[in-house]
């Protein structure tokens, strides 16, 4: 069966501030997913990263479906109108034009879709980031499809060994989209050149050489490129595919460990680390830091098992209480000198 997962992301409004949203909100959303995608949607879920909502969809109807986009456009039109009511603090904040022009891409909401036939088993995994950029997701990937010496596979496995086909998008481009590829292990060198300006070159999409299908996918929205101006960090959104022709769950979540340094933080102003947290957390110190989710799935004829999350194991105790130190050292930086950076 071949179906599509599409995963749509907006920031229409929370409590306290960046925080997070609303029970009212959220219930709001959910309810006009479930009513209005029946008979169009196969399943969905519905969480929260920080104050952003995403909702995640499966269905057949191809990446960039228009009844897709609106079904995800007017719930989060829908949750607005609650965020409004509770006087929430940025209420619509990412939806950025006023009227549904037949896709979502360009009008605020960070989007990452794939298209794929379904294997018998077919794990993935849907992280969710808040207070950074789409470049937040640059080393991660890099580590988990190119790196041996994280992804043991790429060594072992045949299907792995074949490397992948890395999209790179340069997201300063504001007058139409330019596209680089980049084939590994071969280009190696050059991906790392690129991958090294996260706030320029940013991974749109991994693809199995061996398999020539998609093994990931993830949001380039530029919110200062659609609005003019700063109107909060972008928020990335990431879909991975698991298992057989791909790194492994625990190879694609290894370089999480690392607490990287990412855009983001208070203003969006700041180099900070990225803390790995568990779904469904709000934001907290310094407007931050920058937090990413990740809930593990399997798929089968288009309908969801229950989430699991990724993050919730008692190892990334420790890796929180690590970036935890690392983001308070950049805050304290920050107030006797210009931005930190790694």
């Amino acid at each position: 069966m071949r179906i599509t997962l599409s995963v749509i992301k907006a920031d229409i409004g929370s409590i306290g501030g960046h925080i997070q949203p609303s029970r009212r909100l959220l219930e709001a959303v959910r309810r006009h997913v479930a009513d209005a995608g029946a008979g169009l949607i196969l399943d969905h879920y519905v969480g929260y990263t920080g104050d952003d909502v995403a909702i995640l969809m499966t269905h057949t109807h191809g990446p960039g479906a228009e009844a897709v986009h609106a079904l995800a456009w007017e719930a989060f039109r829908a949750g607005t109108e609650v965020a409004r009511a509770q006087g929430l603090y940025g209420a619509g904040q990412d939806l950025l034009k006023e009227a549904f022009s037949g896709n979502v891409r360009g009008m605020g909401p960070a989007v990452a879709e794939m298209a794929f036939e379904e294997r018998p088993n077919e794990p993935f995994l849907f992280f969710a980031a808040d207070k950074t950029d789409p470049g937040a997701y640059n080393l991660p990937l890099y580590l988990a499809f190119a790196d041996p010496m994280t992804t043991s596979g790429l060594l072992l496995s045949p299907e792995l060994g074949e490397g992948f086909r890395f999209v790179i998008m340069d997201v300063a481009c504001t007058e139409g989209d330019r596209v680089i590829e980049l084939q590994t292990p071969e280009d190696l060198y050059d991906l790392a050149a690129l991958l090294r300006d996260p706030e320029r070159y940013v991974v749109e999409s991994v693809w199995s050489r061996a398999a020539g299908e998609i093994a990931a996918a993830a949001s380039t929205t530029r919110l200062h490129n659609i609005a003019g101006k700063y109107v909060g960090k972008d928020d990335p959104v990431l879909l991975v595919r698991a298992q057989k022709h791909f790194p492994a769950t625990g190879e694609i979540l290894a370089p999480y460990a690392t607490g990287h340094f990412v855009g983001g933080g208070m203003r969006g102003s700041h180099h900070m680390p990225l803390m790995p947290v568990p779904l469904n957390a709000g934001i907290s110190y310094f407007d931050g830091p920058p937090v990413v989710s990740c809930a593990a799935f399997c798929v089968h004829e288009g309908r969801l098992t229950e989430p699991v999350d990724a993050f919730a194991h008692p190892f990334w105790d420790a890796v929180r209480h690590r970036v935890a130190r690392k983001a308070r050292r950049c805050a304290a930086r920050a107030s006797l000198a210009p931005p930190c950076s790694p």
